[in-house]
């Protein structure tokens, strides 16, 4: 045979999969239907008071995992006894009544009381297609899945209710998810998934202002947190990167040759302790200065040279002319290295918390030059490393004690 299917999507709900089979030989048929999303987070129940043969004829979407109950009649099709199906309230009852009336055949041979009683039962059913009576038709679906057409959409129907609920155990079991397991998660994972927030003091205003925190993983490196203060006041903002990481065994030297323009778009962590040096434009800038920054390797160039414009010694009333005009010639020079001019881009970290974005990773850039090299013991007193004590203490304040 012939399978069909159709991807759609029914308005005020969701996209479904309708798949049609046929037969050329004998003429059997049949339609199914699965939605096209994901389990949702809760399930759902339909309760539709029908009272009219205009409600017989709304669009039913009925998943596998769905049960469909009739309380006037103590009606039930259990879940998983039947395949999902787009259809109508009367297609529902059709087929209900078809599967009824398969075996009654067998049934009136082998058992007609059973037989007589699921005949009258299947003229019940019949009957509530004629809508002589109101009833009620309820569909729920712990997958929430399912839907019932509301034909006043977008507006309220009020013979219509529908209840979203949390899913019991034996739900999720039904529907092969896993139980949520509910230990207290790990506080380092809490911390990769939320922005921490704290209270602090503007550092221009002293207005009470807030402090964002984030722990963000950056890709072949480590994790760093990122801190962001803005103040509504004066509308001072800030932003600062700190490692979130141990002092490195070794410190780093990273040399980048700037050979085309979109190389300033390359990702780079400058931690606190980092030095930056521009060899072409005999360009320095020490360690401490501009604090962490997690930019790219433009943002940095901008940031420094507003750090050389905004100098009031420099380029103020009481600087220098020829101090002046050295420094003009520095900008312009600084802003050709963000066009077109190649020049060479070194960050030394002695404590090998920067990092510089390598394009081709993980594959060997060739603009790129990573280089590990042991500290002296002036970089270690500067990092505060020679005094620190980190083995053979817990002994020897056991014994003071």
């Amino acid at each position: 045979g012939v399978t069909r299917l159709l991807l759609t999507r029914i308005p005020f709900f969701k996209e479904i999969i309708v798949s049609s089979f046929s037969c050329d030989s004998c003429s059997w048929s049949n339609t199914e239907i699965q939605s096209a999303g994901r389990i949702q987070e809760q399930g759902v129940r339909y309760s539709l008071a029908v009272t009219s043969r205009q409600d017989m004829n709304r669009e039913v979407v009925k998943t596998d995992c769905a049960s469909a109950r009739i309380p006037e009649l103590d009606f039930e099709i259990p879940a998983f006894s039947q395949k999902g199906v787009l259809t109508t309230i009367e297609g529902i009852i059709d087929r209900a009544v078809a599967g009824l009336e398969q075996d009654q055949p067998t049934r009136r041979a082998t058992d007609k009381e059973v037989a007589r009683k699921i005949d009258e039962f299947i003229g019940k059913l019949r009957q509530l297609k004629e809508v002589n009576s109101p009833f009620t038709f309820i569909l729920d679906d712990p997958s929430g899945n399912s839907f019932v057409e509301n034909p006043h959409a977008p507006q309220r129907d009020e013979a219509l209710v529908v209840t979203h609920y949390r899913r019991s155990p034996q739900q999720c079991a039904m529907l092969g998810l896993e139980e949520v397991d509910v230990k207290p998660p790990d506080a380092a994972e809490d911390l990769r998934d939320e922005v921490l927030q704290f209270n602090t003091s503007c550092p221009e205003c002293n207005a009470p202002a807030s402090t964002n925190m984030k722990l963000v993983q950056i890709p072949h490196f480590k994790e760093v947190i990122i801190m962001a203060t803005n103040c509504d006041s004066c509308g001072h903002r800030t932003n600062e990167v700190k490692s979130g990481g141990a002092i490195e065994p070794q410190g780093t030297r990273i040399t980048l040759r700037i050979t085309d323009p979109s190389d300033m778009t390359r990702d780079i962590l400058k931690s606190e302790t980092c030095s930056v040096e521009i060899p072409e434009l005999e360009f320095e800038l020490g360690m401490g200065a501009l604090g962490g920054k997690f930019t790219t390797l433009e943002g940095l160039l901008k940031d420094i040279c507003d750090l050389v414009e905004k100098n009031p010694f420099t380029l103020g009333d009481s600087s220098m002319p020829s101090r002046t005009g050295k420094l003009q010639e520095f900008i312009g020079k600084l802003q050709e290295v963000k066009g077109k001019a190649q020049a060479h881009f070194i960050m030394d970290d002695p404590a090998g918390n920067s990092y510089l974005q390598n394009v081709y990773a993980p594959e060997e850039d060739p603009e790129l030059h990573v280089q590990r090299y042991e500290r002296t013991f002036e970089q270690n007193e500067e990092l505060g490393l020679n005094d620190m004590n980190t083995e053979g203490y817990e002994p020897e304040a056991a014994l003071g004690r």
